[in-house]
């Protein structure tokens, strides 16, 4: 079962973070990968089995958007919208769309969002997964758009909204086209809160820049996946900008529970029966109230 999880064959060449930065795993990568946290050797199998989580440091490796899904929603439940919608080239911008080329062979995917309706344990939501090897994750005008067809789906539906964000921020090569959607976003969100719709947003690593600053900080419950970066500007810049020594596990999901920014961390194990029971006591709510 685990095996065919990740689409990936019954022995994998896995990533570590640092790995999509620099070279850094085992002589024999077909077997074996290296956590860049603990530095254990783990067999590749068993971290499939595991859900990309490291048995030894509880490291959660990233993850794609496909691969997100096939582990939070209801096996061939998820109905996908929004796929015919493509990023153009508004500033011809150097080499962009050859990046965007690039970046749809690399993934298979389209852009660095997929938006849909799906179950999860029977309940239904509409549900958009971002994927951080899509450009990083950056929010260009198509993932903005994207998003916001997600939130009218959940408007029109009633269903509640589920948003799983990775991001590197806003996409540089549409200028202000790309920053314009950080207000569309919330925008559109607004409705949904008008509405008395449940909108929930997981943050997993790393989410920061526009994204962190936009739709997914203003969501009714935001959950956090373990260890995950959440941000607007990442610690380095930080430390650069004001020459100081940050704190322990600074702007890490259990730092930001502690300091209030998010409501629960949530092991990658744990999500999605931990999201069946917010939709549970949630649908419950709603009757009552009806």
């Amino acid at each position: 079962m685990f095996k065919d999880l990740f689409g990936k064959p019954k022995y994998v060449t896995v990533k570590s973070r640092e790995k999509q930065e620099r070279e850094d795993i085992s002589p024999d990568s077909h077997l074996w990968t290296k956590c860049s946290n603990c530095n254990a050797i783990v067999f590749n199998k068993k971290l499939v089995e595991n859900l990309m989580v490291c048995s030894e440091c509880n490291y959660h490796f990233r993850i794609s958007a496909r691969d997100r899904l096939a582990i939070t929603v209801d096996e061939d439940s998820f109905q996908e919208f929004g796929a015919d919608i493509h990023s153009e080239d508004p500033l011809d911008f150097p080499d962009y769309k050859e990046k965007l080329l690039q970046a749809k062979i690399k993934t298979g995917l389209d852009e660095a969002v997929l938006t849909g309706e799906a179950v999860i344990n029977g309940f239904p939501v509409v549900i958009g997964v971002m994927d951080f090897t899509f450009m990083g994750g950056s929010m260009g005008s198509v993932v903005g758009e994207k998003i916001t067809l997600a939130v009218e789906k959940s408007l029109e539906t009633k269903k509640p909204l589920v948003l799983i964000t990775t991001a590197g921020g806003a996409r540089m090569q549409e200028g202000l086209v790309s920053l314009m959607q950080m207000a569309k976003t919330s925008a559109a969100v607004k409705k949904l809160d008008n509405a008395g719709i449940l909108y929930i947003c997981i943050m997993t690593d790393p989410t920061s820049g526009g994204v962190t600053a936009s739709f997914a900080s203003i969501a009714d419950i935001i959950m956090a996946e373990s260890g995950a970066l959440i941000a607007f500007a990442g610690p380095r810049v930080i430390k650069q900008t004001i020459s100081a020594d940050l704190p322990e596990g600074f702007q890490r999901a259990e730092f930001l529970l502690e300091h209030g920014m998010v409501d629960m961390v949530v092991d990658r194990k744990d999500m999605k029966s931990q999201l069946a029971r917010i939709l549970m006591i949630h649908q419950q709510g709603v009757r009552n109230c009806g």
